[in-house]
């Protein structure tokens, strides 16, 4: 099993695929790191050679942020917009959408489940 910035590739697809496996590659990102290191895209994990993999990594590693590092940076941002308390600060901290979505309607992701409304009983009529 190949492994590329801490994250183990699966053997049976394709390199291009594959390396969306690592948090902060997508199909693009991808794409254009395996023409950088000249690897032909269409190759399965399985069948790289080692030389073939250290490209791939020196490329990774030149190229910016990945996984672990990514992932703090982006903690950091969020932290950074609720302490200032702007908007989407303040709407990070209510875990409510960000980005101007609706949310009288759907938003479940961030909300949560539905909080069931108690039904409250009728006051004893008076004689």
């Amino acid at each position: 099993m190949a492994r590329v910035a801490g994250v183990d590739l699966p053997d049976n697809k394709r390199i291009e695929i594959a390396l969306t496996y690592v948090y902060g590659i997508g199909r693009p990102r991808s794409g254009k790191i395996l023409e950088t290191a000249n690897v032909d895209p269409n190759i399965r994990v399985r069948n790289l050679s080692e030389e073939e993999l250290g490209r791939i990594r020196s490329v990774i590693d030149n190229q910016g942020e990945v996984e672990g590092d990514l992932r703090k940076q982006i903690q950091l941002d969020i932290k950074r917009l609720v302490e200032i308390q702007c908007f989407r600060g303040i709407r990070h901290r209510k875990g409510l959408p960000v980005r101007g979505q609706r949310t009288h309607t759907n938003a479940r992701t961030r909300k949560g489940p539905r909080r069931a409304t108690v039904a409250k009983k009728k006051a004893p009529g008076k004689k």
